[in-house]
């Protein structure tokens, strides 16, 4: 068959076309890499974002730099990677509520993202437990004593870091598993509500388990619960709350990279195969525990299942419970 002049110079653009992105690939990177983190510094999102980001610099011998971009619930984060150019120069490392938040947050024109269509799943990190502390001055040890405090009439709220975070869900399905409602005060992070419940500024909060376990030692915090099904191996004295009469109550969180859609291959599999080297490291997995973080990793569709699903799952729960941004 022969082409004429027009198909044959689509032709040689077609293959110079992927010439060029095997050589863009091949030297990769040429200059400094972002992750975006849309959280605040000071929480276990940003301490294991730098973590990361430090180990994969030492291997591709350029700069991996944090950026934080926080607010309403994580989205304007992740609409700016999920916009920026898709050359894996800039990066997104995130939890669980960039499945999530959309259903719940209001968002602007400015902050909207597509969750299963819009981003390249890179690699799933890890994966970490909630926790429910309490307050020493709310006078409970366990979901039971806080429930019967809050049928007696006693006020309790609840922090969160974030509408439509995973801790704001499972706070909202306890509140129907228990027959009662604990008032939702939303953090703009863990590291925010964190600091609020060990004020006594709130009674009780969900959150991870790494920015509490100091405050738990030294009896400044006391751990009413996990929502695991079973208990987490970095924490093996405190009770799920299937233990304490809510079975069906299970969630948890998880973090991972994504890059903007179009991200080319060879570059999402470069940075996979560095991270899931990373995440084995033994340093890197002691320093994960501190942030009460378990290893995950993985090939990228591992992570794109994992949001998939949730988003199918979690998008039907928040929808039944009528978890809102307040």
């Amino acid at each position: 068959m022969k082409l004429d002049r027009r198909q044959c110079l689509a032709v040689v653009m077609a293959v110079g076309a992927v010439v060029a992105g095997a050589a863009n690939a091949q030297s990769y990177p040429e200059k400094p890499i972002s992750v975006v983190v849309g959280y605040p510094p000071g929480g276990d999102t940003d301490a294991m974002a730098r973590l990361f980001a430090d180990k994969l610099s030492q291997r591709l011998k350029q700069p991996v730099i944090v950026e934080n971009k926080p607010g309403a619930g994580g989205t304007v984060g992740n609409s700016f990677v999920g916009k920026a150019k898709a050359d894996g120069y800039t990066l997104l490392f995130t939890p669980n509520p960039f499945t999530t938040a959309p259903f719940v947050m209001k968002l602007s024109a400015g902050n909207q993202y597509d969750v299963l269509h819009g981003f390249e799943p890179v690699i799933k990190m890890a994966t970490q437990p909630l926790v429910l502390v309490a307050h020493p001055s709310a006078g409970v040890k366990t979901v039971p004593d806080m429930v019967a405090a809050v049928k007696a009439g006693k006020p309790f709220s609840y922090a969160s870091p974030g509408a439509g975070s995973p801790m704001h869900v499972v706070a909202e399905w306890l509140n129907r598993s228990a027959g009662v409602k604990i008032a939702h005060v939303p953090y703009r992070g863990v590291g925010p509500s964190v600091n609020d419940v060990v004020g006594g500024h709130v009674a009780t909060a969900w959150v991870t388990l790494g920015p509490i376990t100091q405050y738990v030692a030294t009896g400044k915090l006391v751990p009413l619960a996990i929502a695991d099904a079973k208990r987490s191996p970095l924490a093996p004295n405190i009770p799920t709350l299937a233990e304490q009469g809510h079975k069906d109550v299970v969630v948890g969180a998880w973090n991972g990279f994504f890059a903007p859609k179009g991200t080319p291959a060879d570059v999402i599999k470069l940075l996979n195969t560095h991270l899931n080297e990373i995440v084995k490291m033994p340093d890197v997995v002691e320093k994960m525990a501190t942030f009460g973080a378990l290893p995950a990793g993985g090939a990228p569709d591992v992570l794109g299942k994992t949001n998939a699903t949730e988003h199918e799952q979690m998008g039907k729960l928040i929808k039944e419970l009528g978890v809102t941004a307040e």
